[in-house]
């Protein structure tokens, strides 16, 4: 019975002992699997990673600097001493509202189109643009003896319009914004077999647009910060993905109206969003959706992302035509308006003056609200006695503080009472809010009652 229960108990053991010996062999194996697991999944990581960088290499932006060089103009860094006192840092300008095409987009179109075979050019080249890139494709289609059809939105500046037909491009104005003239290009795309021209989500675009990278390096090789526009992303893939790929450590900070920012929406979100809608005056970047191939790109290499609003810009314009008699687009303005936002100091910054083409109907507009804005220009109201000479007093009155008469209504029909019977508006030029001031307080120490009327009031 003892010898029974003995060989129980050692069956027991050795089995227990195998059983341990199998727990602890798949372990082993369930380790060693996880390890390969693991390593497949880095490996397809590593190899996503090359994908994605490898249509943005370093050796692709060298050979568009050389293509580019064809027809662009050398865009020299323009040091802004005013710019540079108003924000504390060595602010340098990249002029390419210089470019034969008004706008920096003439890099990207043509190197595009000169990556296309015969036969896709043979077809007919086709884009949508509010403008900048309009130009920048039909001067290129030129240049290669290829037909242009060129989608515009209805809302597009009549000067871009004219300049791009100049090209000998066919325009087509369809939507509202850039998007929907984006719908209607695939569309006829789709339907006559031309070869589409993406003004922004495409990596042989950025590659072009990146160009201006290597010529700001190149010239100020230890730039601290770049500002760039941002619209779709474009320019601001190319130049930040170069930049990083040249000198990590510059910083590129791309800027968005407050009224049309997809890009730093989608980064925040983490993935790409359209916009409901848009409102902005900075036609060249009013994009609803950002480009989802260049979004990777610009998650890796963008550093931060400013929002200006319409009436940093709108001043923005005056600051370049009084200080550097230079004229800039609303959308080329931004990254101007960004540098107050900087909160940096004894830094070199490099802002992308990205386009100039903005019609004078446009320009008048915002020169006088600009005027407005710095209190350059003014409307007063006042209640006068309806007796003669009064007039005379209060024009002597403004006059005699140094302001300018620009227009000036007399309504004698506001009331009966003849001792506030007329009332005089005038609209004036100052110096600007110290000088307006003083003229209000002029007019008060002369026995009036001012009142300052807002624009449209």
């Amino acid at each position: 019975m003892e010898e029974k229960v003995q060989a129980t108990k050692e069956r027991e053991e050795t089995n227990a002992g195998q059983g341990a010996e199998e727990r602890r062999m798949l372990e082993e194996e369930q380790k060693m699997n996880e390890v390969e697991a693991g390593e497949e999944v880095m490996e397809e990581t590593k190899e996503g990673d090359m994908e994605v960088e490898e249509g943005l290499t370093l050796e692709k932006f060298e050979e568009a600097s050389e293509v580019v060089k064809n027809v662009t103009l050398e865009t020299k860094l323009v040091f802004s001493e005013y710019l540079s006192a108003q924000t504390g840092n060595k602010v340098y300008l990249k002029p390419e509202n210089m470019q034969l095409t008004g706008a920096y987009k003439l890099r990207g179109a043509y190197y595009k189109i000169s990556t296309l075979t015969d036969e896709e050019r043979a077809k007919g080249l086709i884009t949508a643009s509010a403008g900048n890139h309009a130009q920048g494709v039909a001067y290129a289609a030129k240049a290669y003896g290829a037909k242009a059809v060129i989608v515009m939105p209805t809302t597009t500046p009549l000067m871009k319009v004219n300049r791009t037909k100049g090209y000998g491009a066919e325009v087509v104005l369809y939507g509202d914004v850039y998007d929907e003239a984006c719908a209607k290009a695939y569309e006829l795309a789709e339907e006559n077999g031309y070869t589409f021209i993406h003004p922004f989500d495409d990596l042989t675009v950025a590659t072009g647009q990146g160009t201006i990278a290597m010529e700001i390096v190149k010239e100020l090789p230890l730039v601290d910060y770049i500002l760039v526009p941002i619209g779709g992303g474009g320019l601001a893939t190319g130049v930040a993905t170069l930049a990083k790929l040249l000198n990590p450590k510059i910083k590129v900070i791309g800027v968005e109206p407050a009224g049309a920012n997809c890009m730093q929406t989608s980064l925040a979100q983490g993935h790409v969003v359209t916009l409901p809608k848009i409102n902005t005056i900075a036609d060249g970047t009013a994009v609803k959706t950002p480009g989802s191939k260049l979004f990777p790109y610009i998650q890796k290499n963008l550093d931060d992302i400013i929002t200006v609003e319409d009436s940093e810009l709108v001043v923005s314009f005056l600051d370049m035509v009084e200080n550097h008699k230079t004229v800039v687009e609303n959308s080329g303005l931004l990254t101007v308006a960004a540098l107050r936002h900087m909160n940096v100091k004894g830094k070199k910054v490099v802002a992308i003056l990205s386009g100039g083409n903005m019609d004078v109907t446009t320009m008048s507009s915002v020169v006088q609200q600009g005027l407005i804005m710095r209190d350059r220009v003014f409307t007063v109201s006042m209640l006068l006695p309806d007796k003669p000479g009064e007039l005379y007093k209060v024009s002597g009155i403004i006059a005699k503080a140094n302001g300018n008469v620009v227009e000036l209504e007399h309504n004698q029909f506001v009331t009966t009472n003849r001792n506030v019977a007329v009332e005089l508006r005038i609209t004036m030029e100052a110096f600007g809010t110290e000088h307006k001031n003083q003229i209000m307080q002029s007019l008060e120490e002369g026995g009036y009652q001012p009142k300052l009327v807002s624009v449209g009031g």
